[in-house]
């Protein structure tokens, strides 16, 4: 588990998020915007500081003593670290075989193995769950930063991304379940956009998480569609 805080030389939370992560045991790396303008592009983000795990934002601002500790706790059972190192140039979603229907590419070295349950009173569901809110035009969430969803996505499937889902909350309707999903379970993309949904006080009953994601969809042999 690589930890990284992304932060302004000025801002002044940032010595408080390093002394919350030292109290913890957890190893860290700080890399400044002024240093790496092209962090504020990766992330979409303007926040300071900036809480990164594996390469995906988990807190913008403070993260508060409970998300320190989560990330204690992975520290002995993240799983993760039982697999091979992430490869230089890998890819998240499973690609096709050039000329072999049916076959597809899956690299399984990248992200961070995300749980069953993702927060209390959300339910995680399947493809079976999945293809009947297809059939009834029920909302699914595609949870992925835009330059994914445009590639390809579920059929059927809106895309709100993590990072924007506090301020498009309007956009969903509390009072019907909606389906998130992002690129699979080892992707933190629809985790971080519940957890978000969450802490602005959506009903978490509301809130159906597809774990499979892009990646079992695919595998399984699932139609996709190009995003718009």
């Amino acid at each position: 588990m690589k930890i990284k805080i992304a932060a302004t030389k000025t801002c002044n939370h940032r010595p408080i998020l390093e002394e919350q992560l030292q109290d913890a045991g957890l190893r860290y790396e700080v890399m400044y915007f002024e240093d790496h303008p092209e962090l504020m592009e990766m992330y979409h983000l303007k926040t300071s500081p900036l809480l990164i795990v594996d390469d995906e934002v988990v807190s913008a601002g403070l993260p508060g003593e409970k998300k320190i500790m989560e990330l204690k706790s992975l520290i002995k059972t993240d799983i993760s670290e039982k697999r091979p190192p992430k490869r230089e140039k890998f890819q998240r979603v499973p690609q096709p075989v050039k000329g072999e229907s049916g076959l597809v590419i899956v690299d399984t070295t990248w992200g961070k193995i995300q749980p069953i349950k993702i927060a209390e009173n959300v339910r995680t569901v399947d493809e079976f769950e999945v293809h009947n809110f297809q059939e009834n035009r029920l909302p699914i969430i595609d949870s992925r930063t835009p330059d994914f969803y445009k590639i390809s996505t579920i059929p059927g499937a809106k895309n709100i991304p993590h990072n924007e889902i506090k301020d498009r909350m309007d956009e969903l309707d509390s009072n019907q379940p909606a389906i998130f999903f992002c690129n699979g379970p080892q992707c933190p993309q629809s985790p971080t956009a519940i957890r978000n949904l969450l802490s602005a006080g959506y009903p978490p009953e509301k809130i159906l998480y597809y774990r499979g994601g892009m990646h079992d969809w695919i595998t399984l042999g699932l139609p996709v569609v190009e995003g718009r």
